[in-house]
């Protein structure tokens, strides 16, 4: 038996993979499950060499290159294959890299994750500054690149997103007349939704100039671009004061030496009586590193903390941490929603840019799917008050304001104050 078909025959228990390899031999591993669907997968030359020699990057590259083809089911159900019989729980998952391939991606890793503020802007645009075409296609409608809230299994993505702006916003208690900070903005849709419902001016601050240019005109066509702002500004160089700062999608960029540089800012900005929310993608485990597919390819100088690692960030501080939520399978539902309408896209994409991109962004919504639904990623919201009685004294007027945000018929907390 060929060495990649050992591997196979460790990794997949339950529900059937088909191998065909370069020269025509087949070779079947696991058995049925009603609850996984078969995939048939065909090696072109050379598949196998680069499987072996980088099993992550060489098995996303040699998919992206044609060199894999899906001929049963598509690279969904391939990677859930593989991490259903692999969870990240059990402990004993056959695709964790081997000693010296951990050893030298640590090392690669540290010396690469220092994400100095001349890079910062580079890496952003690597990723955000692509065709908005593209955001449209497989986003919901204002463009919320970040895990939404599903507060009902069943409901849409642009419910779900509508539904994390309503979370966020009525944790951080914003009241009439506050001044609020938004870090890593996006295209503007969480300023924009906290001027609305609460009447607060905000800020919000990005490096991306596709996403400045969005958000701005997105200001001016609702008339309240004197209340909400958007500057081309690294977080590092910010003055004033703010009594409420949200950042949503943006700490994964920052990079592990500068965490305490960014709590130590937020700390700066804040008012005494301030409150911050931080959502941002996390590790369930322990400290690791970036795989070299999503370095290389999506997110260069990107880094998924351990809440260990967050927390050497902001101990020391005299910060008051006042509520942590972790979002286990919030973001899965999120991908699959991404997933769902990349695929159905593909023509528009492929027109956009070309197959292999195609395929590689289907691989990389795919992959960070089934990391949320099967291996070791959460998402947290961390909520930190520089006062200690700064916000009330239960989480009961989280789900009060939450609720009267998501209820359209009723006014707004604007009205209401």
């Amino acid at each position: 038996m060929a060495l990649i078909d050992r591997f196979f025959a460790r990794a997949v228990k339950r529900g059937q993979l088909t191998v065909i390899h370069a020269d025509g031999t087949q070779q079947s591993f696991g058995e049925a499950d009603p609850a996984l669907k078969p995939v048939t997968i065909r090696f072109g030359a050379g598949a196998t060499r680069r499987i072996l020699r980088d099993p992550s990057l060489g098995a996303a590259e040699a998919f992206m290159d044609g060199n894999i083809d899906i001929v049963e089911g598509e690279i969904l159900d391939l990677l859930i294959l593989f991490a259903s019989n692999n969870r990240w729980e059990d402990d004993n998952s056959v695709l964790m890299p081997g000693t010296l391939k951990t050893v030298m991606d640590k090392l690669a890793f540290r010396i690469g994750r220092i994400n100095m503020q001349r890079r910062s802007k580079k890496n952003v645009a690597h990723h955000y500054d692509l065709s908005g075409k593209l955001y449209d296609l497989f986003l919901d409608t204002d463009r919320q690149y970040s895990c939404a809230y599903f507060s009902d299994a069943g409901i849409s993505l642009e419910q779900a997103q509508l539904d994390k702006k309503a979370h966020i916003v009525a944790k951080l208690a914003i009241g009439p007349g506050m001044k609020v900070l938004d870090i890593g903005c996006g295209w503007g849709g969480m300023a924009l939704y906290i001027h609305e419902k609460t009447g607060a001016e905000v800020l919000g601050v990005t490096l991306s100039e596709e996403q400045l240019k969005v958000a701005r005109q997105r200001a001016l066509d609702a008339g309240v671009a004197d209340k909400v702002k958007f500057e081309l500004i690294d977080y590092r160089n910010l003055t004033g004061q703010f009594d409420r700062i949200v950042s949503v999608g943006m700490f994964e960029h920052v990079g592990t030496p500068h965490y305490r540089t960014f709590f130590r800012k937020v700390r700066e900005l804040l008012t005494p009586e301030g409150v911050m929310l931080l959502h941002t993608i996390g590790r369930a485990g322990a400290p690791g590193v970036t795989d070299a597919f999503t370095l290389k390819y999506i997110f260069p100088g990107g880094y998924i903390p351990a809440l260990s690692e967050i927390a050497k960030g902001y101990e020391g501080l005299r910060y008051f941490m006042t509520d942590v939520e972790v979002l286990r399978l919030h973001y899965a539902k999120t991908l699959k929603h991404w997933y769902e309408r990349t695929v159905a896209s593909r023509d528009a994409i492929v027109g956009l840019y070309d197959e292999r991109f195609y395929r590689m962004w289907c691989f990389y919504l795919a992959g960070c799917y089934v990391s949320f639904e099967y291996g070791g990623l959460v998402n947290y919201q961390l909520q930190f008050s520089r006062s200690r009685d700064a916000l009330p004294l239960t989480r009961d007027y989280m789900f009060d304001g939450e609720r009267e945000l998501r209820e359209p018929h009723k006014v707004t907390l604007r009205q209401a104050g």
